[in-house]
């Protein structure tokens, strides 16, 4: 079976990772970084790339309980109507994500030349460095990461001999996505004997995932910065752990930018673009971004989770009818990583058989 980082090798991404910045010890924020521009007289300059700070807080996005028997049909309406949602109650520890935080806390401590003995190569997506989306924006990120896909010790190993956390943190996150799967496709009136690539058992044996380590360190001019630019997730969908400060908004369509507020022992879930097209736009995938904070770092651990890289993702058939026909072409992971890579947030539209 392909692997899931071969993807990348077709659009590698020159992102020069041994120009990042030690932030802590920046006093100023360097122009390079700076997403809004003041000019001479004191007025603000918005730079076309950075959407409006303003964010809506009559608007929240649905906590749901997991134990709740109606959970499937909470989430299917949180998927159709927002394309993200919260979980409590989902059987993890708040243990491990203690251990997770501590591991990637130190991990990110280290020493710039210490964390670029583990920098990510440009056709490659394990490793440290900057976002991915670095490059189809002028300005950069103030943020920095560390991505894991299929071996945690390939690279982490280098940084953080102490995996065995990672390895247990990603075994918690493939049965609660597999869970959450179906769940979502419970909510769509899709049955385990109808999707066959998820196996004989609805196990999703063979399903690739990835886990993204991010920090956004304080900054010192956070209403200028962008910790991480709006863009949508390749994935069926995501798990997101973040820590007590706040900087994720989601952006509803005819609201405009949601906080996404940390819950204790919650977890984020969002759909991503393969979900948006096993769905036939049912349950969107969702735009998102993060802002920073002056004081305080905020940190967070993303769980990519898709289909086997070889596995063509389709509109499902029972999604499609005379009255809604396939909206969208078949696409692997694979293919769809590239296309991701190629065309940013219209890799989706580049994949679309005719209009909404």
């Amino acid at each position: 079976m392909p692997s899931l980082s071969e993807a990348f090798r077709e659009y590698p991404l020159h992102l020069n990772h041994n120009k990042l910045l030690d932030f802590n010890s920046l006093q100023e924020l360097p122009d390079s970084y700076a997403w809004i521009q003041i000019d001479q007289e004191d007025h603000t300059i918005t730079n076309p790339n950075f959407p409006s700070n303003s964010c809506h807080g009559d608007e929240n996005v649905p906590i749901i309980n997991l134990n709740d028997p109606n959970a499937p049909k909470l989430i299917g309406n949180a998927c159709k109507t927002w394309g993200v949602f919260q979980v409590v109650n989902h059987g993890i520890p708040m243990s491990l994500f203690r251990d997770i935080q501590q591991t990637g806390q130190a991990l990110f401590s280290c020493s710039t030349h210490q964390k670029l003995k583990a920098a990510r190569t440009p056709d490659g997506v394990s490793g440290y460095g900057r976002a991915r989306i670095s490059s189809f924006f002028p300005k950069l990120m103030w943020s920095e990461c560390f991505t894991i896909v299929e071996s945690p010790l390939e690279h982490f190993i280098q940084l953080w001999p102490h995996d065995d956390v990672v390895v247990q943190y990603e075994e918690a996150m493939k049965k609660l996505a597999q869970k959450l799967m179906w769940m979502v496709l419970t909510s769509l009136g899709i049955s385990k004997e109808e999707l066959k690539w998820a196996g004989p058992k609805g196990e999703f044996k063979w399903a690739c995932s990835a886990l993204h380590l991010n920090s956004y360190p304080s900054c010192p001019d956070p209403d200028r910065a962008m910790g991480l630019a709006p863009h949508t997730d390749s994935t069926l969908l995501t798990i997101l752990y973040q820590n007590d400060v706040s900087g994720l908004q989601v952006l509803r369509e005819g609201v405009g930018w949601v906080a996404v507020p940390p819950l204790p022992g919650g977890l984020v879930i969002n759909m991503g673009d393969l979900f948006h097209i096993l769905s036939n736009g049912s349950y969107p995938s969702v735009l998102h971004r993060v802002l920073v904070n002056r004081t305080r770092q905020r940190f967070s651990v993303a769980y990519l989770y898709g289909p086997p890289s070889n596995v063509h993702i389709r509109p499902h058939p029972k999604l499609i009818g005379p009255n809604r026909p396939a909206l969208y072409r078949p696409v692997t992971w694979n293919e769809y990583l590239g296309t991701k890579a190629k065309y940013f947030n219209k890799a989706l539209s580049s994949v679309q058989l005719c209009a909404t």
